[in-house]
């Protein structure tokens, strides 16, 4: 099970699975209660300026996507059937997601970690002039060397965030060593670069102050051993232990996600199914490229869902 993170949001998102799933709507009102945000009418109202807001971004999609597993196991249920996952992850802050769904939070702790940590990340987004550009057709060495070298010429910081697939690759920090880093990238020989359209530097260095604030809210939230093992951002490995979950989501504010050696994780505990749940399918699209073998589905809509559960059904 796969929850994705931010920068999958748009406007819509998860009405339909609120329309047709109870268990869909009882979620999102608890996620409402937990955040004190107007979840609801930001999701699927709009405008789609307040929902990329990181301090709304954040609580949306994790909204979102366990709304989505709840009316996943409705559906199941009502056929007499119900999920056992190997394990399950979460791309950044869909990790908290993840940490829900294999029992280490509760929802509505889950759910109020995620409004600090969006909160927190907001507030050190508006004082680091900072971006992130996804570079296409480097690996990881080099574009160490590419940031290594802008961060020195630019007196700014520059750095890998984001290892999403082979070939695809995320950097993050100040605009003007992000713009050194694409031109070195571009004669190192990466076949594009683009720039993202997010509200910060996440997992860089510029997010210290935010992953130093979110310690306190993580140092005061009970978490327990998962019920499955969850495969984490930073050490891309899995764990069920309760300390090692506290380190990463402290930990992984501002440090790399390594999601392709992730999902290789998920395969070695004997993945062979992979089911996103949540808005988009940004990480469907990133298994498919690191586990070619696999299966993929997805569940974000009405229509998604039925057809997930049709196809699930058979394997239960």
């Amino acid at each position: 099970m796969l929850f994705p993170g931010q920068g999958a949001q748009r406007v819509g998102m998860g009405a339909s699975l609120w329309q047709c799933s109870s268990a869909a709507r009882e979620l999102f009102a608890e996620a409402e209660l937990a955040t004190g945000l107007p979840l609801t009418r930001v999701v699927f109202e709009g405008p789609s300026e307040q929902l990329t807001d990181t301090a709304f971004a954040q609580p949306g999609v994790v909204a979102t996507s366990l709304a989505a597993a709840e009316a996943l196991d409705e559906l199941l249920r009502a056929s007499a059937a119900s999920l056992a996952p190997v394990c399950c992850a979460g791309h950044s802050v869909g990790e908290l997601a993840a940490l829900a769904r294999a029992g280490a939070l509760t929802l509505f702790d889950a759910m109020k970690l995620v409004a600090a940590r969006g909160r927190l990340m907001a507030e050190a987004s508006a004082v680091a002039d900072g971006s992130m550009a996804a570079v296409l057709g480097l690996e990881e060495p080099a574009l160490v060397e590419v940031c290594l070298t802008a961060s020195r010429e630019t007196g700014a910081s520059v750095q890998v965030a984001n290892l999403n697939a082979p070939g695809q690759i995320v950097l993050s920090g100040n605009r003007k060593a992000l713009v050194r880093a694409a031109e070195l990238a571009k004669v190192a020989g990466a076949r594009r670069v683009m720039e993202l359209d997010v509200s910060g530097p996440f997992h860089s260095v510029y997010m210290q102050p935010a992953s130093e604030g979110f310690r306190s809210f993580v140092e005061g939230t009970p978490v327990l051993p998962t019920s499955i093992p969850v495969v984490l951002n930073v050490s891309a490995l899995p764990s069920q232990n309760p300390d090692e979950i506290k380190r990463e989501l402290v930990m992984q504010v501002s440090s790399p996600v390594r999601w392709a050696d992730s999902v290789k994780a998920m395969v070695d505990l004997g993945c062979t199914v992979f089911v996103e749940l949540g808005p988009g399918q940004v990480l469907s699209g990133l298994v498919k490229r690191i586990a070619k073998e696999a299966t993929v589905l997805n569940v974000e809509d009405e229509g998604s869902l039925r057809s997930t559960a049709d196809k699930l059904l058979p394997l239960l």
